[in-house]
């Protein structure tokens, strides 16, 4: 290509853009916001993308950590193979924090002033603890955010002698030995051994932690196995960095999922789209192609300058997209501790989107490549016979402006199933949207549904249970009372824990949300999460041997429940079903409310009623933790309308094109401006309706499925995904369709008001 002929395209370039700068800017940004979802989607979804991957690299963490009642000997786990160093054994002890009315469990951690080569918190305010701070307390960040805690501030903490003991925050560090607080519990916070002995100077009252770090963290059942061989009964509990790493993901991983989806069924639309757009622009401009190679152009230049101008606007808006997707993961997402994308993924979205660009843009040129060298290459559609649908406007009588319109839609098939499939997309995208509102709205309105029947947990703390129970249940607005406990359960090869929760009892069980199988109803018998039915490899009807709170039992699993907490892997049972000593007293009880009562008017008179001394928490609904999700499906939907006006500007565009030689036959047959509009309007609104309809329908037969498919994979279960009401599915297909027929009615207008002379032109 000459420099002439160079300078000749991009004019002809800019000239084009300025024409149509409109539907330019809707395919910068469209692809700019799908581009960005999927950054942002993959930065969320990369293997250990949340925090644990940074933390346990700079932190030089464990892979395992084991509990026991009493230190073992560290020596003898070093020599285990397959164990690089052993962190510990530290001795922690059980303490409350008070603060603004407020208790809050602790696990005070010993620690010394030389912090370790293992497993060692990475202070990220204040300083860590110095010899001779025998006041001083390092907090981990997220329990420390959780309850306002500041360097400097004061951490009053009560032993389980019921003496109280004043400590200063000094630091606060992040670990990858837990998850975050409240989703691990209790929170942790470290303190020097002479501390920690003066706060608990009973060793029955506290246990031991020791963290392993192995040669090959992906193998840690060989370690796992002789851990608990060679320790055998003094293992209360273990866990792995596998189960750190699922704890610190949590809602990262569901948002992540969401945008991927979106993204990816975004960027099937935006090639749509881009091929649309294209194909029109080609058929619009058959006269100055056929000019161009008259005047020299070859297939190839011509090929080359409609790649050229319609691909730098889908790679300009993966440029500004790879920017917002880079900004987003920083600054917006910087409250979730997202570390950036690596590398690899990113160059591997750039050149994905990229490539889908350019193919979307290179099959349509290819054909405008071919036009012939005819400056009079003739512009009007296709001839053919009457599509299905315009005899059927024939058959039914329609008015004859509507019968015009309907024979239009389809003069040229390829573009208007690309129009409908382009509509159809991004409006299934949107329904599938709207379920997972719908889902959440769901458990904000009924969380029984979701295994929390329960709005308050009260723990007796300084009171009796008996009397904590009673003053429960004088309250005139809870209607039930369930005694609680939470103890730890190993598993039947006993290389990890999980929690086994007792509620109520098996003749008065806890309302669960059971979606197969039953309740419990005798003793021995309990329901459990999807997780853990997963993680056991077992179904319901079958019998499991654990080893619960320290007692072997074999439990007979008779449901599965919806349970949102530590990943599903939660096993459910009467408290007649646990050993007296973990029975009694109850941990806690959860109070089921009657209908309209509001929790925190119940919690104030408790805790009036108590003179302070109960501990009354509030459930919180997943739904809430999931708030975000709100925001980004609006602004996916916003992103996803501007995928759907560009296709619906295409579609009018080549309405317009196709029959603007027609205008002067309809004035003539007798039509009136408003019947050659409704011509106009009715060939690119059909498209319009069959593209919403069919986009409706298709989000709404899938949605509730994959929102159970992603509640059965993450442990949750399946039994959650809501479809949109019918009422909400019928506004949002008529708010498009309304909104793309007034879109179109507009140059419909005009062109129908144009004298026929112009419009010919």
């Amino acid at each position: 290509m000459t420099v002439s002929t160079f300078r000749a395209s991009a004019r002809w370039i800019r000239a084009d853009l300025r024409a149509r700068r409109g539907q330019a800017a809707l395919t910068v940004l469209a692809v700019a916001g799908i581009v960005t979802a999927l950054i942002t989607s993959a930065t969320l979804l990369e293997d250990g993308t949340n925090p644990w991957r940074g933390l346990f690299s700079q932190t030089r963490g464990a892979h395992v950590w084991i509990h026991t009642k009493d230190a073992p000997d560290a020596a003898a786990l070093s020599r285990l193979p397959g164990v690089e160093q052993v962190a510990g054994p530290y001795r922690t002890a059980p303490v409350t924090l008070a603060m603004g009315g407020k208790k809050s469990p602790v696990a005070l951690r010993e620690t010394t002033a030389q912090p370790p080569r293992v497993a060692a918190p990475l202070v990220g305010e204040g300083r860590w603890l110095r010899t001779g701070d025998t006041a001083g307390v390092v907090v981990e960040r997220s329990f420390a955010e959780a309850l306002d805690l500041r360097v400097g501030g004061p951490f009053t903490v009560t032993a389980l002698n019921g003496a109280s003991h004043a400590l200063v925050v000094v630091g606060l560090a992040e670990t990858a030995d837990q998850g975050f607080y409240p989703e691990w519990t209790p929170g942790l916070a470290w303190v020097l051994p002479q501390t920690l002995a003066g706060i608990e100077p009973a060793l029955g009252r506290s246990e031991s932690v020791t963290g392993l770090r192995l040669a090959d963290g992906e193998d840690t059942l060989p370690v796992v196995h002789g851990a608990v061989t060679l320790l055998d009964e003094q293992i209360q509990r273990m866990s792995t960095w596998r189960e750190v790493r699922a704890s610190m993901e949590l809602d990262n991983r569901l948002l992540g999922l969401l945008l991927a989806l979106f993204g990816t069924a975004g960027l099937v639309a935006a090639a749509l789209a881009t091929a649309n757009a294209v194909g029109g622009r080609v058929l619009t401009q058959t006269r100055d192609i056929a000019t161009l190679k008259s005047l020299g152009y070859t297939r190839g230049q011509v090929f080359a300058v409609l790649v050229a101008e319609h691909g730098a606007l889908g790679l300009l808006g993966i440029g500004l997209g790879t920017v917002c997707g880079l900004l987003v993961t920083t600054l917006a997402l910087d409250g979730l501790s997202v570390l950036p994308l690596s590398p690899v993924p990113l160059l591997a979205i750039i050149a994905g989107a990229a490539a889908v660009v350019l193919v979307a843009v290179a099959l349509p040129a290819w054909r405008g490549g071919r036009t012939p060298p005819i400056p009079a290459a003739p512009a009007a559609p296709p001839r053919g016979r009457l599509s299905r649908v315009a005899r059927l406007a024939l058959l039914v009588r329609l008015p004859p402006a509507l019968v015009l319109g309907t024979r239009d839609a389809f003069t040229r098939r390829t573009p208007a199933f690309l129009s409908i499939v382009g509509l159809a997309v991004p409006m299934m995208m949107i329904t599938i949207g709207l379920g997972c509102w719908a889902t959440l709205d769901d458990f904000l309105r009924r969380p029984e549904q979701v295994g929390q029947a329960a709005a308050l947990t009260v723990h007796p703390d300084g009171l009796p249970a008996e009397d904590a129970a009673r003053l429960a249940r004088a309250d005139p607005d809870v209607r039930a009372v369930y005694p609680g406990s939470e103890v730890s359960a190993l598993e039947p090869e006993q290389t990890r824990s999980v929690l086994a929760r007792a509620l109520g009892t098996s003749a008065e069980p806890y309302p669960f949300s059971v979606v197969e199988g039953r309740m419990f109803a005798a003793r021995g018998e309990a329901v459990a999460g999807q997780g853990l039915l997963d993680l056991l490899g077992v179904e319901i009807g079958d019998r499991v041997r654990m080893t619960v709170g320290g007692t072997p039992l074999i439990v007979h699993i008779v449901g599965r429940v919806v349970e949102p907490d530590h990943d599903g892997q939660v096993l459910s049972l009467g408290m007649d079903s646990l050993a007296a000593k973990d029975a009694v007293p109850p941990q806690f009880y959860s109070l089921v409310l009657k209908k309209g009562a509001d929790p925190e008017a119940v919690r104030d008179r408790l805790l009036a009623a108590s003179g302070e001394t109960l501990e009354v928490r509030r459930a919180v609904n997943p739904a809430e933790r999931l708030a975000v999700i709100r925001v980004v499906i609006v602004a996916l939907t916003v992103v996803l309308a501007l995928l759907g006006l560009a296709n619906l500007l295409t579609a009018r565009s080549l309405g317009l094109r196709d029959h603007a030689f027609d205008l002067a036959v309809l004035k003539a047959m007798g039509l009136t401006p408003g019947q050659v509009a409704a011509t106009l309007v009715t060939g690119t609104g059909l498209l319009v309706v069959l593209g919403v309809v069919a986009g409706t329908a298709a989000g709404a037969s899938v949605v509730g499925g994959l929102i159970d498919l992603q509640g059965h994979t993450s442990g949750v279960g399946a039994g959650i995904g809501r479809t949109p009401s019918a009422l909400t599915l019928a506004v949002t297909a008529c708010t498009a369709i309304g909104a793309a027929l007034l879109v179109t009615s507009v140059p419909a207008r005009r062109a129908a008001r144009a004298q026929v002379p112009v419009t010919a032109r």
